[in-house]
């Protein structure tokens, strides 16, 4: 499994990652074992969200530890906080409460990384700046960043909070390419030209914050992989799979990683056997050809 630190700390993650937004409907013998088949995988690194399940995906995961406790020490365990039904949320009592019940759930002391799940449009970044301190004085978070965040919206926080941003989790497959069509239409009429997020993808370069893809296999709500409704990107995933032995679920995951940007692939399967299917895509390095055929084939033209 191919590894790569997180922005700029020291943390030397997969460059696939579990997300475990489905776990809460599993037993705890079930998520033990998808947790477990991941980490005979190499894949160490498990993405939650207090929001998922309503905190019950937490709880299940927390289960798994309790059942053995020594397997926290195996683990890179990151979390989101900030949403709340109806709004979001970054004040200091909110958030707070949120990492409190985060860490009860899981059943551990403290988190790898912690994430602003959306940005909130009434952030007062100082007060971001005082719970981030809270949090990382008392151990109960030891790497923090950002999730759906465009550049300005963390340079502000920037200003501000003195630990590193390390990671901005952003939605990104062979389908949903918002991050690089606007660099690929500069100065067109295209409607693919538009800039919707503030050249996060240069901006994340720059700065060195890792790029987190969330739903490498979607397009928007859909599973596009293997999905009769998008024969052509599936003709040539296929195409490009057969000549790495990947299936084409691999083949979308191993596009994201191509990428120079050095993206981590969050993948959210609670089956092992898939799980097992995509890792392989993890140190496959597909063609700078291959990649902008499988651009094209999702339906993209280039100007």
């Amino acid at each position: 499994m191919k590894r790569l630190f997180l922005g700029k700390s020291e943390l030397l993650v997969p460059n696939i990652g579990l997300g475990c937004m489905s776990m809460g409907k599993l037993s705890p013998e079930e998520a033990s074992k998808v947790i477990n088949n991941a980490l005979d995988l190499e894949i160490d690194f498990f993405d939650l969200a207090d929001i998922y399940g309503g905190g019950k995906a937490e709880e299940t995961f927390g289960k798994v530890i309790e059942m053995n406790p020594s397997i926290r020490e195996r683990m890179l365990i990151q979390s989101k906080a900030g949403i709340r039904k109806g709004s979001y949320d970054f004040s200091k009592e909110h958030l707070l409460t949120s990492v409190d019940g985060i860490l009860k759930r899981l059943q551990t002391d403290y988190l790898d990384v912690l994430l602003l799940h959306r940005p909130d449009a009434l952030v007062e970044p100082e007060i971001v700046a005082e719970v981030f301190d809270e949090l990382e004085k008392s151990g109960k978070v030891r790497n923090f960043g950002v999730s759906n965040h465009n550049p300005n919206q963390i340079e502000l926080l920037k200003r501000y909070v003195k630990q590193p941003l390390i990671v901005n989790q952003m939605q990104f497959s062979v389908m949903h390419t918002g991050m690089v069509d606007a660099g690929i239409n500069v100065n067109t009429k295209s409607d693919s030209g538009i800039n919707r997020d503030g050249e996060i993808l240069d901006y994340s370069r720059l700065e060195d914050i890792t790029l987190q893809a969330w739903s490498p296999i979607k397009s928007g709500g859909d599973i596009f992989v293997d999905n009769e409704n998008y024969p052509e990107v599936n003709d040539k995933l296929k195409e490009i799979g057969e000549r790495y032995g990947l299936s084409n679920s691999a083949v979308a995951i191993a596009w994201i990683l191509r990428h120079p940007a050095n993206m981590q692939a969050i993948v959210g399967t609670m089956t092992p056997e898939r799980l097992t299917d995509y890792a392989k895509a993890s140190e496959v390095r597909i063609t700078h050809d291959e990649w902008y055929e499988i651009y094209r084939a999702a339906g993209n033209k280039l100007p």
